[in-house]
């Protein structure tokens, strides 16, 4: 009754079977291998913050490029306070307002962008308080660049002048007159009574919607194992049946058994 798996019909199907399986189990824990790799991110992410708050400050020049090693590292720089701009659109503890971003010129001539702090409402020139002058040091939480349309960063344009939507070389490149690290420093106290704002997390080390997207995946790929089990069961189920009407007569007028 079962000859009809040696079919050249049923080597198709069963050979789909072997190779599918194992694709969709080896999909699907790949996924959840990525969701688990996401929560340890997220975990050492946290303890770093933590170690991070309390380390002896480096000089810039040690810690760029800035990757997941080094981003949350506190970092410390000297020049002169520059040219102003203010980030509008940033929620800090809940309440939305602005960032106070001025541009620091290093003695090799490039400029650190450091976010002295957060100020609630609208971003209005005339309530940020202006940059001390001469030479200063600054010390804070190094951060790699913002990437517009990510992590809650607006992606829009059109800003008033003296605005900017991102924290990032390529977005201060057009607005400033001098080279800009790809990198931003925020400071570990606020500066003029302003907020600090903390620091973030590295890209790609939180729980955010890509994370909970692999654990979906995993779901489906799982899913879809199944999915091909029962399929098979249940067309052989259906061709056993078949077979048995076939071997009592039971077959409709007309309709002939497959050839097994």
């Amino acid at each position: 009754m079962y000859r009809f798996l040696l079919t050249p019909r049923w080597w198709g199907i069963n050979l789909f079977v072997l190779l599918a399986i194992p694709f969709c189990v080896f999909m699907g824990s790949w996924q959840l291998s990525r969701f688990e790799s996401r929560v340890a991110d997220h975990r050492e992410a946290g303890a770093q913050a933590t170690a991070d708050r309390t380390q002896t400050p480096r000089p810039l020049a040690e810690l760029l490029p800035v990757d997941k090693e080094t981003s949350g590292d506190r970092v410390t720089a000297t020049g002169r306070y520059g040219k102003q701009l203010l980030v509008p659109g940033r929620e800090l503890d809940g309440r939305a307002g602005f960032y106070v971003l001025t541009l620091l010129r290093t003695d090799d001539g490039k400029a650190l962008p450091v976010v002295r702090g957060w100020l609630p409402g609208n971003a209005d020139p005339a309530k940020a308080p202006a940059p001390p002058a001469g030479d200063v040091t600054v010390t804070g939480a190094l951060q790699a660049s913002e990437t517009p349309g990510d992590n809650g960063v607006s992606a829009r344009g059109g800003l008033p002048a003296g605005q900017t939507a991102a924290i990032s070389a390529a977005s201060l490149v057009n607005l400033v007159p001098y080279d800009v690290y790809d990198a931003w420093v925020t400071l570990d106290r606020g500066d003029s009574g302003m907020k600090a704002v903390p620091a973030a997390a590295p890209a790609d080390t939180g729980l955010d919607l890509k994370a909970f997207q692999n654990l979906g995946y995993t779901g489906e790929w799982f899913v879809f194992a199944g999915f091909v089990v029962f399929m098979w069961f249940r067309l052989m189920r259906r061709e056993v049946e078949f077979a048995r009407d076939a071997e009592l007569g039971l077959l409709p007028e007309g309709e002939q058994p497959a050839a097994v």
